[in-house]
């Protein structure tokens, strides 16, 4: 058991680690076509992790309430979603190819906003697999360890090309190969920390465990409907990125219900 959440704590983190090493290996910028795919594929993962593996296991734990079975994970979703409005409206950040920042005014360099908008879209990935590793810690029958495992492969596989996202423009900004990576491995720290914050805040509160579940779920919509979307749509001939958001889609859909 212990092992299972060792793991399911830091493969996410190897993906954006690895991600960002791409800086190392590829000369130049993603081209504008890439950034789309890859932001098309993130979405996909994210939003059937959100279904797969924390609304429905979240609806399937109130059984008991009967036709009120949603309540805990409609209250969660919308406590999650408030959660990151909250964070966005606050923490002064700039998403890629955005000349604008969002938040609060702040003179933090441009580089250190665009390590804070992934830092931002990491929080609620972190959330989510430490929920689930959470209730696997406590024998919860609802969430198994292929459905953890699962979960935690599918943040890591789109944690790849996140990783590469942050780390190759910043190095086109001008920072070094190594400086680029390091804070492209930095953005993804937070995944790991929230991971192990929210094992231990669900310790106390296994009885939250659906409102938690599905508050990590409307926390991941938010990031997806807010930053995703919208970069995977950017320009003319878009199209590619919802072909890869269904890969992306697909591709977390198989392993929840494969492992799980």
């Amino acid at each position: 058991m212990t092992t299972d959440i060792i793991s399911g704590i830091m493969i996410p983190f190897i993906g954006t680690s690895l991600g960002a090493a791409c800086v190392f290996f590829m000369k130049n910028e993603l081209k504008l076509s890439v950034q789309r795919a890859l932001s098309g594929f993130a979405a996909g993962v994210m939003v059937a992790a959100s279904i797969w593996s924390l609304i429905i296991p979240a609806m399937e734990q109130c059984v008991d309430m009967g036709k009120l079975s949603f309540l805990p994970a409609f209250i969660g979703f919308w406590l999650g979603t408030l959660f990151l409005l909250m964070l966005d409206s606050v923490i002064p950040h700039l998403h890629l190819n955005a000349e604008k920042a969002e938040g609060p005014a702040a003179t933090f360099k441009r580089t250190t906003m665009m390590v804070l908008a992934v830092t931002l879209h990491n929080i609620p990935e972190g959330m989510a697999v430490g929920v689930v590793l959470a209730g696997l810690a406590s024998g919860n029958t609802m969430i198994t360890s292929g459905g953890a495992l699962a979960l935690a492969l599918g943040i890591a596989i789109q944690n790849f090309p996140e990783g590469a996202i942050i780390s190759m423009p910043l190095c086109a900004e001008g920072n070094s190969k190594g400086k680029a990576f390091f804070y492209g491995v930095l953005s993804g720290a937070v995944e790991p920390v929230g991971a192990v914050l929210t094992i231990v805040a669900a310790g106390f509160i296994i009885p939250a465990m659906p409102y938690l579940l599905s508050f990590a779920a409307g926390a991941m919509m938010y990031v997806v409907v807010e930053e995703l979307i919208p970069e995977m749509s950017e320009g003319e001939h878009s199209n590619i990125g919802v072909v890869m958001f269904v890969m992306g889609f697909t591709l977390m859909m198989a392993l929840d219900v494969a492992l799980g």
